[in-house]
C-alpha cells in the first residue's frame, strides 16, 4: 500500500440545516426569555468552511462528502429505544434528546449525516487512505450518551465512528483526547471500561455536565486507568492548558502507544466564547493541534483525526478552526487574527500558582498509581 497522502476535509450541507430552535443560550423556550437563535447555530460552522474557500486552504486538502450513519451503525452505541424515540419526534413536531438536546424537525437527518462525516474520516484515517482529516460535524456528539442526547448533542459522533470502524475493518488501539470547554462524558461513558480506548478530557471544571468530569473519575474493571480528566478552574489561559498539556496530556497520549488519535476539537474554550469562561486565542489551538500531530507522527504514523465539537463564538470560531487545520495540513496559508495579539496580552494568561499546584497535583497522583 502506498504511503497516506493529503489531509481529508469532510463536510456536507445537510449538518448546516438542523435547527435546535428559538431558545438562545438555554436549553428551552420560557415566558420570559425573548425568542433568539440557539447558540449551538449553524454560523459558526458555515463560516469556518466559508473562510477555507476565501483563503484558498481548503483547496490544498482532500474534500470528501459523506453518507449518512445507518441504523445500525448508529446501535453500535445507542440503545434502540433512544433512536426509536429520536426518529418518532423527528417525524412529529421534534423535541429534546434528553438533556439539553432540542431539535426539530430534519434533525436526525443532519445527526446522522454528522456521525457519517465522523464515521468516513475514521475509517479513511484508519485504513491509510488519508494521512490526517478534519471533519466538521453538526450537530456536535462529545456529550450524547448511549440512552439520551445532551447538551446540544444528538448522536455521539466519535464512539459510533470508533466502533463502526473496529466493526468494520483492523482498528485497535485508540486515544480520544477532547479538549472542549464542556466535559467530554459522551466519549467517558462509551469506553469508561474499555482498557483499548483512551479518553483524555481537558475542560472548564464543574461547567457542563454538572455530574461528571472530576478527575477521580479514572475508568472501570479492565479500563480502570483509561480515562483522564482534567477539570481546569475557570479562567484558565495559554500558561495552563500548555503546562496541562506538556505534564499530563502529551505523556499520557504517548504512554498509551494508540493507532490512532481522534480530538474532540471544540473551540469554546476560546476568549470569545460565550459559554466558557476560558482564555485561549487561535494560536493556542494551533499549538495544541502541533503537538498532538508531532506526537501521532511518533506513535501511529501520524495517524490523527479531528471531529468539530463545540465553540459558539460566530465570529471567533472560523479563526481558530482555520489555525488548526492549516497546522494540520502543513499549509503556508494562514489568515489574521485580529484578536490573538490582544487575547495573549491580557492578564492572568500565564500559569498562575493554583493552576500549577492543581496540575502537578494530578501529576503525583498519576505517578502514585504507576508505582
Amino acid at each position: 500500500m502506498s504511503p497516506a497522502v493529503g489531509t481529508g476535509f469532510f463536510w456536507h450541507e445537510r449538518c448546516f440545516w438542523h435547527d435546535a430552535g428559538a431558545i438562545g443560550v438555554f436549553s428551552a423556550p420560557g415566558e420570559f426569555l425573548q425568542p433568539q437563535s440557539a447558540s449551538e447555530s449553524p454560523e459558526s460552522k458555515r463560516r469556518l468552511k466559508n473562510l477555507l474557500e476565501v483563503s484558498g486552504l481548503i483547496d490544498e486538502l482532500v474534500v470528501r462528502k459523506a453518507l449518512p450513519a445507518d441504523r445500525q451503525a448508529l446501535e453500535r452505541f445507542h440503545t434502540a429505544a433512544y433512536l426509536d424515540a429520536l426518529e418518532a419526534g423527528d417525524a412529529a413536531r421534534g423535541g429534546d434528546g434528553g438533556d439539553c438536546a432540542p431539535y426539530t424537525p430534519g434533525s436526525l437527518a443532519a445527526a446522522r449525516h454528522s456521525a457519517g462525516l465522523a464515521m468516513a474520516a475514521v475509517a479513511a484515517v484508519a485504513r491509510g487512505e488519508l494521512a490526517n482529516a478534519y471533519a466538521l460535524c453538526r450537530p456536535p456528539g462529545h456529550h450524547a450518551e448511549a440512552d439520551r442526547g445532551r447538551g446540544f448533542c444528538l448522536l455521539g459522533n466519535i464512539p459510533i465512528a470508533v466502533h463502526q470502524t473496529r466493526a468494520t475493518g483492523p482498528l485497535g488501539r485508540v486515544a480520544i483526547l477532547d479538549w472542549d470547554v464542556h466535559h467530554g462524558n459522551g466519549q467517558q461513558s462509551a469506553f469508561y471500561a474499555d482498557p483499548e480506548t483512551l479518553t483524555v478530557s481537558i475542560h472548564q471544571a464543574a461547567n457542563y455536565p454538572l455530574d461528571s468530569g472530576a478527575f477521580e473519575e479514572r475508568g472501570a474493571g479492565a479500563g480502570q486507568g483509561a480515562n483522564l480528566n482534567l477539570p481546569l478552574p475557570p479562567g484558565s489561559g495559554l500558561g495552563a492548558y500548555d503546562y496541562a498539556m506538556r505534564e499530563l496530556v502529551l505523556p499520557a497520549l504517548e504512554a498509551f502507544a494508540p493507532e490512532l488519535i481522534i480530538v474532540a476539537c471544540g473551540y469554546d474554550a476560546g476568549a470569545k466564547d460565550p459559554l466558557g469562561k476560558m482564555l485561549l486565542n487561535s494560536a493556542a489551538f494551533a499549538a495544541m493541534t502541533a503537538q498532538v500531530k508531532a506526537l501521532a507522527e511518533r506513535v501511529c504514523g501520524g495517524r490523527l483525526v479531528m471531529i468539530h465539537e463545540g465553540g459558539y463564538s460566530e465570529g471567533y470560531v472560523p479563526l481558530c478552526g482555520h489555525a488548526v487545520i492549516q497546522t494540520l495540513a502543513g499549509s503556508r496559508i494562514a489568515v489574521p487574527d485580529p484578536q490573538n495579539d490582544e487575547i495573549a496580552a491580557w492578564g492572568y494568561q500565564a500559569l498562575q500558582p493554583h493552576q500549577r499546584e492543581l496540575i502537578d497535583g494530578w501529576r503525583r497522583r498519576l505517578e502514585g498509581e504507576a508505582r
